[in-house]
């Protein structure tokens, strides 16, 4: 293996435990949590988090265990960068982040960007907040741009009509399911 790939390697390798570590930790799981969600021994994930090299298989492992989704990108890195700045929403991911904030309680669990799928149809909820006591589901769906509205209400129902299955499962809520589900759609226009 040349330096360079070597380098690149162990790059991919830092940046791929940090993002396990901090997933984790925003959810406040411990490692053996982790492990045990993943199906790996607790001595991987200390190894993945220290930035060690680890098979494809295992960030593939975390990765859906913490509800990321695994990205292998071979690209440019210097098109990766121009591509970023333009197509962040800088309003979106603030609404999101306020809106975690205002919600959170004890007894309550955040989630934002929350990746789920159901057969063949894949999707993220921008705000997710969980009361498992409780059995309650608030979903928010947050819009900064509406560049095609049936695009946008596809979305938005095809969520409605299978986010609430998939978490109950993913959270682990009783045969009798949900107490209360409610969807909401914040709308923040922004240029």
């Amino acid at each position: 293996m040349s330096a360079a790939a070597a380098d690149a390697l162990a790059r991919m390798s830092v940046e791929a435990g940090q993002r396990v570590r901090a997933e984790r930790r925003r959810r406040r799981w411990t490692m053996r949590k982790l492990a045990d969600l993943a199906g790996v021994a607790l001595a991987v994930v200390h190894r993945v988090e220290a930035g060690h090299v680890a098979t494809l298989e295992t960030y593939a492992r975390l990765a859906t265990a913490l509800g990321l989704r695994p990205d292998l990108l071979l690209s440019d890195p210097r098109a990766r960068a121009a591509n970023r700045q333009g197509g962040e929403d800088i309003v979106h991911a603030a609404m999101g982040e306020l809106e975690a904030r205002l919600l959170a309680a004890p007894g309550r669990t955040i989630a934002i960007d929350e990746p789920y799928q159901h057969y063949q149809f894949a999707g993220r909820a921008d705000v997710l907040v969980v009361d498992r006591e409780e059995r309650n589901l608030f979903h928010i769906e947050n819009r900064t741009q509406f560049p095609n509205l049936q695009d946008a209400a596809g979305s938005w129902n095809a969520k409605r009509q299978y986010l609430a299955r998939e978490m109950a499962e993913r959270y682990g809520i009783g045969p009798n399911g949900w107490r209360s589900i409610t969807h909401t759609m914040a709308c923040l226009w922004s240029a």
